[in-house]
């Protein structure tokens, strides 16, 4: 990668982080704010928890000009008009698609608003968000950046997580294609970032179990190794380096020499047997995987 695509800080640009309200989209806020983001656009489902982000972020750097705005990101007209509303102030040039849900049992427990969801927030809401901000983005000689928040779900099935991975595996490949489309772009450096991490303490996995080789991670670490990976513009990461092994595995070994494995020596298939999940007063809980 040239050195003119890499980016130093977000400092002076404007930047949209979805899920800000806490967990990992905080962490996010943070960084940006720290590092001299001239706007900062925090979105999240939870009006209460934003404002308080807010001040919080507001007594950090003041001089960082911090919006917020309620969006229900399973409503895409809503998404759209949010959207319309960050545009009106300027373009975006760092996105953040951080908000996720999850609902950790089997599929037959799950109820149909569940699936419809778990999709719209962590599949849909990047696409449609994304969207609504590219056409201005990497314009006026300001360099761009996505930043999708999937999961290592994505890429190992495990009982359990069924309509969460395949939520998940939508949101990676669309990411990536899209990386590569606008590669082709050169002009605009636009740089998408797709992060896959394992689980990560932020609550929304409470009680799943750590893996062999793979600890439940902290969201400060996990938080910076894509921020970082996002301004030098890594096209994809696997976190813990375990998730690496384990598709080198999976794409070695028979199916069910590779199930076997995966049960009984990295312990994937019991890690979410006594998984409770953030106990939340909202149907939508928009923190990051």
């Amino acid at each position: 990668m040239s050195e003119s695509a890499r980016l130093e800080s977000v400092a002076g640009l404007t930047v949209l982080v979805t899920g800000a309200a806490q967990g990992m989209g905080a962490l996010f806020a943070r960084m940006a704010c720290l590092e001299g983001a001239q706007r900062l656009i925090l979105w999240d489902v939870s009006g209460e928890q934003l404002s308080a982000r807010a001040e919080e972020l507001t007594e950090l750097n003041p001089a960082c000009k911090i919006q917020t705005q309620v969006v229900d990101l399973r409503n895409q007209s809503a998404i759209t008009a949010a959207a319309d509303q960050v545009l009106a102030g300027g373009s975006v040039d760092v996105l953040v698609n951080n908000a996720g849900v999850v609902t950790g049992t089997s599929f037959a427990k799950h109820r149909t608003a569940q699936i419809t969801d778990t999709m719209a927030v962590n599949s849909l809401a990047p696409m449609y968000l994304t969207h609504a901000l590219l056409e201005q983005m990497g314009t006026q000689g300001r360099p761009g950046r996505v930043l999708t928040i999937a999961s290592a779900a994505a890429l190992v099935s495990n009982p359990n997580m069924s309509v969460y991975a395949a939520s998940k595996a939508a949101a990676m490949s669309w990411s990536d294609s899209l990386r590569l489309e606008l590669e082709q772009e050169a002009e605009r450096n636009i740089k998408v970032t797709t992060f896959c991490p394992t689980y990560v303490s932020t609550g929304m996995f409470a009680g799943a179990k750590s893996m062999l080789l793979t600890p439940i991670m902290e969201p400060e670490q996990v938080t910076a190794k894509a921020w970082n990976a996002m301004l030098r513009g890594t096209p994809l990461v696997l976190l813990p380096w375990a998730s690496k092994l384990g598709q080198a595995l999976r794409g070695i070994l028979p199916r069910a020499a590779w199930d076997l494995v995966a049960d009984k020596v990295f312990r994937i298939y019991g890690s979410m047997n006594e998984f409770t999940g953030r106990q939340r007063s909202s149907e939508v809980d928009e923190t990051v995987s």
